[in-house]
């Protein structure tokens, strides 16, 4: 199995690349995520899943950073 790890993409970037990243790792196309997100924004009624992205895009590393 591939040695995977999350990272937002630089490739797949509407924002930050937050989704984008995560659907390389979970090997979705990233339209089905974003419009999942949505959907979770929509009926959470968009204060949780704005929080939850903004922790993401400070907390996951960009592609090509240095990881240790």
């Amino acid at each position: 199995m591939k040695d995977r790890k999350l990272m937002r993409s630089k490739d797949k970037k509407m924002l930050s690349g937050v989704l984008g990243g995560l659907s390389d790792y979970m090997n979705f196309d990233v339209t089905i995520i974003r419009l999942i997100f949505a959907l979770l924004t929509i009926l959470s009624i968009g204060f949780p899943m704005i929080i939850v992205y903004i922790i993401a895009a400070v907390i996951i590393p960009e592609e090509g950073d240095v990881v240790s």
